[in-house]
């Protein structure tokens, strides 16, 4: 695979450093160079947004819904070549990674729809009320408009359906704005690859160079330079919550200040009621236990956090967790910084005061790049305490707070922030 920058349709000459993807299973490098954009690239890129979005926004959208049916088609025409990149990139399973493609395309493919529909612009006509007293009322038009040029950033934990042509790329260019991708340094081979289907697709309707371009770069540089750049105007991205609100802070201290659209981390509290815990502990065990290390953890709604009462059903519930948790073995995690990172911050959360563990999984020691599952617990008190208690551990890892009584658990749950989701684990025969 020989890739470098892509901005609009054209390869450029590297400039800088070249990297290469890693396959986290093995450790090993993967085929491909692929190279640091420059901070000449970053302003050429959005040159060429900037020029395309004057053209693309006046584009009609039978052509816009046709461009992006068109680029879901050359997902697909990709084949097994993109499919085994992927999974080469994110040691990701295959049947996982096609889920995901259909996610892709079917997302693609839904805002063609909403694009031909075209109730989204919201466009109002008031008519004129020349003999309105005191004052007549001019004929007054409004509707939503592109802003321009966008900048996405892809997700580590989702090659396809949350990167190069995922939701936010295709809900961008669905409202007529240029994208920018800065490429998730992870999985460049399927940026790569992703990036020319767009590409094809533009072609094939002939719209202007910089309707799409995507960036490299295994580092922050690229990064910053995008949504510091003055030409953009929009900002995604789908990630941690100490990388996503550093972007959020760069956009605000910009001269203009720009919106940033983020999904950030998140730890999914678990609200366990006592009947539900007494009538069906082996049961709920086993399905956290699933949840907690399904995909090495590395789901945005993996439950991080259980909050539940001191009760028998507890003490059950908590032997057939441990139970369960040993039963699962470790799993490759996305990167090698990834895993690192998941190893620090759950050895870390066990040396806070108050906490304990309830057990491990298996550590599969003939791969690389293994995250091995830990739950852990700690009482209320302690945790109410303890600020870092409530961050999140990327990765196969849950924290069980055991509270004293009720009142105690209403203010573990108020002492959290704004989560992706929450779950109360509860039986029909339980009263508040």
């Amino acid at each position: 695979m020989e890739t470098a920058n892509l901005i609009g349709y054209q390869y450029i000459t590297p400039e800088e450093k070249a990297f290469k993807a890693i396959d986290p299973s093995s450790g090993s490098e993967l085929p491909g160079d692929f190279y640091t954009a420059s901070l000449a690239d970053v302003d050429s890129a959005l040159e060429l947004a900037e020029k395309a979005a004057g053209i693309y926004r006046y584009t009609d959208k039978k052509t816009k819904a046709a461009f992006l049916r068109s680029i879901a088609e050359e997902i697909n025409a990709l084949g097994d070549e993109l499919i085994e990149r992927a999974m080469a990139e994110s040691g990701l399973p295959q049947a996982r990674l096609q889920g995901e493609r259909g996610r892709t395309t079917g997302q693609l493919n839904m805002f063609a729809d909403l694009v031909e529909e075209g109730s989204w612009v919201e466009a109002v006509i008031d008519n004129a009320l020349p003999e309105r007293k005191p004052a007549a009322r001019p004929d007054i038009r409004k509707m939503l408009i592109p802003v321009g040029p966008v900048v996405v950033f892809g997700a580590s934990n989702f090659p396809l359906a949350f990167s190069v042509a995922g939701g936010d790329t295709a809900s961008a260019l669905a409202a007529g704005c240029p994208v920018i991708v800065k490429a998730h340094p992870a999985h460049p081979g399927t940026s790569a690859l992703v990036a020319s289907a767009i590409k094809k697709a533009a072609e094939k309707h002939d719209l202007p160079e910089g309707v799409f371009s995507i960036l490299f770069d295994d580092g922050y540089a690229v990064g910053e330079a995008l949504v510091k750049h003055p030409k953009t105007k929009v900002v995604t991205f789908t990630g941690s919550y100490k990388g996503g609100m550093a972007l959020v802070k760069m956009a605000q201290q910009r001269e203009a200040p720009i919106p940033v659209f983020a999904e950030m981390g998140s730890i999914n509290p678990v609200i366990l009621l006592p009947d539900a815990l007494e009538n069906r502990y082996t049961e709920i065990a086993e399905q956290y236990a699933a949840s907690i290390t399904l995909g090495a953890g590395q789901f945005c709604t993996n439950p991080g956090l259980l909050i539940a009462m001191k009760s028998e059903g507890l003490k059950k519930f908590k032997n057939a967790l441990g139970e369960a948790i040993e039963k699962i073995s470790s799993a490759t995690m996305l990167t090698p910084g990834i895993c690192k990172n998941y190893s620090t911050l759950s050895e870390e959360m066990l040396k806070e005061q108050g906490v304990s563990i309830i057990n491990r999984g298996n550590l599969n020691a003939d791969k690389s790049n293994q995250a091995q599952p830990l739950v852990a617990e700690v009482s209320a008190s302690s945790f109410l305490i303890n600020p870092k208690l409530k961050e999140e551990v990327f990765g196969p890892y849950s924290l069980l707070v055991v509270t004293d009584y009720e009142v105690q658990l209403q203010q573990v749950i108020d002492a959290l922030q704004g989560q992706l989701t929450a779950s109360i684990v509860a039986d029909e025969s339980y009263k508040a």
